[in-house]
């Protein structure tokens, strides 16, 4: 292939992230939470403390006594600090919790349309962004500008993470002058909301902003799940108009890197959509979106679990708020209906019944997503392990035969990846809603005005600042290949691993769910609810359930009234973060052989050398390092 071919094939080299300082801003904090696309997550220190780590691996120079007094005195603190935090963090999530689990917006907004009163219900509601920070609908907003509406995941999670800090999608979009409207969820479905009703809900939702701005098609702004969802919602028999952003999305399930995405082998590897099946029965009609949110901490706990507490606890002085700050939205946990969650995990993770286009939404209407004409951009990343590009973009291929098909169709999609930012980071990093959200909407117009085909929206910033404005930065649209998106993953052995799951799941509905069902009731729901590890392991650290967090909450406020945190340089606390590195390391090796295992496992379930065909070309190389 030439080197004008698709960038997914060559390494892109990742720009040297910026370092917080020991006591950065607060929207500095904020910033970085996400950059890795895990809470909090570092593994490189600062400069000084990486002079200070060379110094301290020389064995010529001895710690003081002092030294080591004030280093025990220093571990005691922040161990104190510590706990404390996590003591907030409980109280902060029993009080949001004692709230109604309100939407975590740092923008004040108003609700337009609230689904639950619909005539096909749903736990939806459409609001209106009013004002940011200082500046009102008026002062902000152009109205020759096409409105923007924003579609948050319902993953596990509250929504939030598209407009919980300044420096997010909605804080780029309304600083840009765009109208923006926000689509939030309720944390209790409605009983019996199924996903058809969903899609219902948000179509009317965009219908009343298309009207509210009659000449200016809404732009959707899609992120993870509600990227699929708006895409579901285009390619519907009625379809949408507006130009479509799908952050995060993933359209091709089965796909991805062998070793490396190993949540599409879940699957198979539980047997099916059975399980869900099971834990919706238990919760008497309702899933309970913490194990979401508990299987993404698995996919990578050496980061989403290990990094995040010690990174807590060796920067305890400037990296509390910024803990608490994420951690307000990460322990908020929402419901879904069994109807919808089996939808789902049956049609689209296990099933992949989207890009084949046998996915039948309403009755007499498959899901063709050929059917969608509107310009498409397409944001994913390489350190994104929910969604990798593979499963961002894997689908067109499947869609389109060739280029020329595509350009047949008229239809533009345009997408752009970046080489390390996580899955979260793609929707609430500050280096990356700065700059590439910014450039996605200032480039609307010359995006609806290509020629059909594919191309790669590149972003050239001499400048290196993220708030800078056209023309400091240019963009430029490179023509690719759908050809070269082609991927060469075991399309039979996922094939196998649908039909086994229909199989345990009739068998499941046949045999157990009805007694399940007759046994489940909503105090046992609510029983397990509460033990859930994710919910229980924080909540157990708040006074409520812990009355000894009140002597620690008293000895913390004691030691920050005379705190005096050690130098950077401080040899000990140097050995301290090479410690925390050199677990991360054994951690992640660990976790790779997890994995590498899983994939194994797999292969010999589902992919054993006798079923095996002629091998498939796969133009997808390994991720950028």
């Amino acid at each position: 292939m030439t080197n004008t071919s698709l960038r997914l094939k060559a390494p892109l080299a990742p720009a040297s992230r910026p370092l917080a300082r020991t006591s950065p801003k607060k929207g500095d904090l904020k910033a970085a939470t996400l950059e890795s696309g895990q809470p909090l997550s570092r593994t490189t220190p600062p400069p000084a403390a990486q002079a200070g780590a060379q110094k301290a691996d020389d064995a010529s120079v001895p710690v003081a006594l002092g030294e080591y007094f004030d280093y025990q005195r220093d571990v005691f603190e922040r161990a104190v600090l510590f706990w404390d935090t996590l003591r907030e963090r409980a109280h902060d999530m029993i009080a949001h919790e004692r709230a109604g689990m309100p939407p975590l917006l740092d923008f004040k907004y108003e609700t337009l349309l609230d689904a639950r009163r619909f005539e096909r219900p749903a736990s939806y509601a459409l609001l209106r962004i009013t004002e940011v920070g200082d500046d009102c609908w008026d002062d902000c907003v152009d109205l020759e500008k096409p409105p923007v509406v924003i579609v948050e995941p319902r993953a596990g999670h509250g929504p939030g993470i598209g407009g919980f800090k300044r420096d997010s999608e909605v804080g780029i979009a309304m600083h840009e002058g765009h109208p923006v409207y926000f689509v939030v969820f309720f944390p209790e479905p409605v009983p019996g909301q199924t996903l058809a009703d969903v899609l219902a809900a948000l179509k009317d939702f965009v219908e009343e902003v298309a009207r509210r701005h009659p000449g200016k098609p809404p732009v959707l702004y899609g992120n993870c799940q509600g990227g699929w969802a708006v895409t579901l919602l285009s390619a519907s028999c009625e379809g949408m108009a507006g130009t479509t952003v799908l952050n995060g999305s993933p359209l091709s399930y089965w796909d991805g890197e062998a070793g490396v995405n190993p949540m599409r082998l879940a699957g198979g590897l539980l047997g099916g959509s059975w399980l869900t099946h099971l834990t919706a029965d238990l919760g008497d009609g309702r899933f309970d979106g913490a194990w979401l949110a508990q299987n993404f901490e698995q996919l990578q706990p050496e980061k989403a679990v290990w990094e995040k507490h010690a990174h807590l606890f060796n920067r305890i002085d400037s990296e509390r708020e910024r803990f608490l700050e994420f951690e307000r939205w990460w322990g908020g946990f929402y419901l879904l209906s069994r109807e919808e969650i089996l939808s789902i995990v049956r049609n689209l993770f296990i099933g992949n019944e989207l890009e084949q286009g046998r996915l039948e939404i309403e009755p007499g209407c498959v899901v063709d997503l050929r059917r969608i004409t509107h310009p498409l951009v397409i944001f994913a990343s390489y350190g994104d392990n929910i969604t990798p590009p593979h499963q961002a973009l894997g689908w067109i291929p499947e869609v389109y035969e060739d280029t020329d098909d595509l350009k047949r169709a008229g239809q533009r999609i345009v997408y752009l990846t970046h080489p390390r930012t996580g899955h979260l980071g793609i929707f609430v990093s500050a280096s990356v809603a700065r700059l590439e959200h910014r450039a996605i909407l200032e480039s609307l117009e010359e995006i609806e005005a290509l020629p059909p085909g594919l191309y790669e929206m590149k972003i050239d910033n001499p400048s290196g600042d993220p708030d800078c404005r056209k023309p400091q930065y240019s963009v430029r649209f490179e023509p690719r290949s759908v050809e070269d998106l082609r991927s060469g993953y075991p399309r039979e052995a996922f094939e196998r691993v649908r039909q086994i799951s229909d199989l345990n799941d009739m068998l499941y509905r046949a045999f157990a769910s009805p007694w399940v069902q007759a046994f489940s009731n909503p105090w046992t729901a609510e029983a397990l609810k509460w033990l859930h590890p994710m919910r229980f392991s924080r909540h157990l650290l708040s006074e409520a359930f812990s009355p000894a967090m009140h002597g620690v909450a008293m000895l913390a406020d004691a030691i920050e009234r005379d705190r005096r945190p050690l130098p950077e340089t401080h040899p000990l606390l140097v050995r301290e973060r090479e410690a925390i590195a050199e677990t991360t390391a054994v951690l992640k090796r660990l976790r790779e052989v997890r994995d590498a295992g899983y994939e194994k496992a797999f292969s010999l379930l589902f992919d054993p050398p006798w079923f095996r065909g002629e091998p498939q070309q796969n133009n997808f190389t390994e991720r950028p390092a």
